[in-house]
């Protein structure tokens, strides 16, 4: 998964666990960056009575690093409570949800976020809502559905959009098979342990949900200068992003409540997909999730010496003969992953090069306008609006980085190395269906499954 469930303490708390990051120049509003933080990994749609909820008990942030330091230089921060008009009963609703007024609504979420840059603090909502999880064609019909979530979106005067609910999981992946041993059914047949013929891709998270903050920033709010970037070579034009949720130092249980004090301590993070989920091993996760990305140069040895690429040849014997032999620094990983990407390095792009900082940071050059042609494969299909540029809901993570470290990557940096020709071959089979799966426009990721309509057997 991007980093669902990617370390052992974070995998107990799910309310804190950020699953997915997106940073995009927004196709709907071109002069303006959405940035999207998911929380909540695996929702089955049928999860009632207590449905899914952002923790009113976590603080959750969006932080972007202007100056390339690797430090946040602007946070958004969120912080949810609930209000539940009768205790007295059990149920989540006790009628049709038409309206986010409604009073058959029972339990509601509200939040309050706020922009911090460099310390000074502005209220940007307070107790705006969330709309209700999607349960049903008779809790929540579709289209009163869909109108709530228009009127949750919260748009402030100075042309920022914030969002805050249940959206549908955007992130695709044959969790089945990837970890089972790193299977690729449409190659599995040249596995260690091979199964009879190929087959496509199962999508495990097609039918899941997640809880999304979600914002859209006019870019000059988010320039170190003040400034709209308009040059792709200015190094004012590029930002790193990262979301990150805490909770109190000290949580005392009680028999009639829990109280929770002192400062606000880190537990999960995420810039890049899947760093934490395949780079760092089992010993460091905890630990990596607890420090902040200028701290990061401590872990760039799992960068520079990827386990992955290691394992490939193991588990597909004779099929990557070259990676096998290559034992130099992984100099394209470590710019994609850690630095940015210099102008330069591949052809036709300008570059997201943030300073030599070690930091995971999701790196975003806000003067590349959209592709009107978007691949899914982003920069390796020579679309510069796509991952490693930002990420865009859409884009194939697992195929990219899976082709980048099987070696796809390599000449970038070193001319010499030649990929192995089952570099192309690398692919978990599967295609999502855009039109179906997302939107294209705020906040992008699409109506969540509900119950009803997609049960858990």
């Amino acid at each position: 998964m991007s980093s669902h469930r990617e370390a052992p303490e974070i995998a107990k708390d799910p309310v804190a666990d950020s699953t997915d990051l997106y940073a995009f120049v927004s196709p709907d509003r071109p002069d303006t960056v959405t940035i999207i933080a998911n929380y909540v990994p695996l929702e089955g749609p049928a999860g009632g009575p207590n449905f899914y909820e952002f923790g009113d008990d976590v603080l959750y942030e969006i932080l972007i690093d202007n100056d390339g330091d690797g430090e946040a230089d602007i946070i958004y921060a969120f912080e949810f409570h609930n209000e539940v008009a009768n205790p007295d009963t059990f149920l989540y609703n006790t009628g049709p949800i038409t309206f986010l007024g409604s009073p058959n609504w029972n339990r509601r979420q509200f939040y309050k976020a706020t922009r911090i840059e460099h310390g000074r603090q502005q209220l940007l909502v307070e107790n705006a809502p969330s709309p209700p999880n999607n349960i049903g064609p008779r809790s929540t019909p579709l289209g009163p559905y869909t109108t709530m979530v228009g009127d949750s979106i919260q748009k402030l005067a100075d042309g920022t959009w914030l969002f805050a609910g249940q959206r549908r999981e955007g992130f695709y992946v044959d969790l089945g098979s990837i970890f089972d041993l790193g299977t690729l059914r449409p190659v599995e047949s040249l596995h260690l342990i091979p199964m009879p013929g190929n087959a496509p891709g199962v999508d495990a998270t097609k039918d899941l949900n997640v809880h999304s903050i979600a914002i859209q920033i006019p870019k000059h709010l988010l320039t170190s200068d003040g400034r709209m970037p308009t040059n792709a070579t200015d190094t004012h034009s590029v930002i790193g992003v990262y979301t990150a949720a805490f909770r109190r130092k000290a949580h005392v249980h009680d028999d009639d409540h829990d109280v929770q004090s002192g400062p606000w301590v880190q537990v999960s993070r995420l810039g890049n997909p899947l760093f934490n989920e395949v780079i760092v091993p089992m010993g460091d996760k905890d630990r990596w999730n607890r420090l902040r990305p200028r701290q990061d140069n401590q872990f760039a040895k799992y960068v520079a010496h990827p386990e992955l690429q290691r394992l490939l040849p193991v588990l597909y014997p004779g099929v990557f003969p070259r990676l096998a032999a290559y034992t130099k620094e992984r100099v394209d990983l470590e710019a994609i992953l850690l630095t940015g990407i210099p102008n330069g390095v591949v052809p036709g792009f300008a570059g997201n090069f943030t300073g030599t900082t070690q930091a995971d940071l999701l790196r975003l050059n806000m003067a590349i306008p959209p592709a009107s042609s978007p691949s899914l494969l982003g920069l390796l299909g020579g679309d510069v609006a796509g991952y490693p540029n930002g990420r865009r809901v859409q884009d194939d993570i697992v195929n990219i980085e899976l082709k980048a470290v099987a070696g796809a990557t390599i000449p970038l940096v070193d001319p010499s190395f030649t990929p192995d020709g089952a570099v192309g071959a690398v692919d978990q089979g599967i295609t999502p269906n855009i039109a179906d799966r997302y939107l294209t426009t705020f906040p992008f990721l699409g109506t969540p499954r509900d119950g009803y309509d997609t049960p858990a057997s």
